[in-house]
């Protein structure tokens, strides 16, 4: 149903982590939430109808959302919640969830064992292909930094960025850090061409003040930081990540199978990132 968060779960650390994260998303959203728990009979040559007892990746899968759910009821109680187990491959059903959420919500990693899940595969090709945001969180995260950050760049796949990232500040009741990474252009075929950093740096600055200004406008409430970096993208937001409630990022990869629909910058921080992250592609 549209409205509602979704969240994966096969009972790691790190889905728990999402799980609360997600929790948490639902009460500041007013929204329901949906834990998910995917059982994948064909990774294993399990047969989808055992004989006799049981079915071990089914109780497994039962196991995990009964734990998640008591999770969610401790944390947040008030907000409501359904669940299912889905037979399919799990990357490709949490995909297709998106089709029907305001956002998924995934652990960084799953237990690589009975869930069926190889580490990272799960949440990079999800965060690569769904259509709506994708929120990956890693195990043992608390949160309460009261920041959120934004990559800004000038490409089209940074405005439904900057939109979710400008709605998380407001949810939040927190600042916004917009962080601009930029570096000289480099030319292997005439290095004799130099640049007047100063002239290039103010620029970048005005490239990432127009991106602002729109949402800026829509949310007058949300205290923008705007930082100019000199460097890799990737590195300064894992940087800035380190002091943050929530990093979020565009995409704008174009491949056709797993994480290599995600962007260089978006797969980069999902590796490193000091806090979650939410992957957020442009509408299709």
């Amino acid at each position: 149903m549209p409205g509602q968060i979704v969240v994966g779960t096969d009972g790691s650390p790190a889905a728990t982590a999402a799980v609360r994260w997600a929790a948490d998303d639902a009460a500041r959203r007013g929204c329901p939430l949906r834990l998910v728990s995917v059982v994948d009979h064909w990774a294993y040559g399990i047969a989808k109808f055992p004989t006799s007892g049981g079915d071990p990746l089914t109780r497994h899968a039962e196991r995990a959302l009964a734990a998640a759910e008591a999770v969610v009821r401790e944390h947040r109680p008030d907000v409501p919640i359904s669940a299912e187990i889905v037979e399919g491959i799990p990357a490709r059903t949490l995909r297709d969830k998106g089709n029907e959420a305001t956002e998924i919500v995934l652990g960084s990693r799953g237990l690589g064992g009975f869930a069926g899940i190889v580490v990272g595969s799960v949440s990079s090709h999800v965060a690569g292909q769904a259509p709506c945001p994708v929120v990956v969180v890693r195990p043992g995260w608390s949160g309460g930094r009261g920041e959120i950050v934004v990559g800004v760049d000038d490409s089209p796949e940074c405005d439904p960025a900057l939109a979710y990232a400008f709605e998380q500040a407001r949810l939040h009741g927190c600042g916004l850090r917009a962080v601009h990474a930029w570096r000289l252009p480099a030319h292997p075929l005439a290095p004799e061409i130099t640049y007047d950093v100063e002239e290039v740096r103010e620029a970048r600055r005005r490239v990432a003040e127009e991106k602002l200004a729109g949402p800026r406008r829509g949310y007058p409430d949300v205290a923008v930081h705007e930082e100019s970096v000199y460097g890799h993208p990737v590195d300064a937001l894992i940087q800035a990540s380190r002091t943050a409630d929530l990093l979020v990022v565009g995409s704008r990869g174009r491949g056709a199978l797993g994480s290599a629909m995600l962007g260089s910058v978006s797969r980069g921080v999902l590796h490193h990132a000091g806090c979650p992250v939410a992957v957020v592609r442009p509408p299709c």
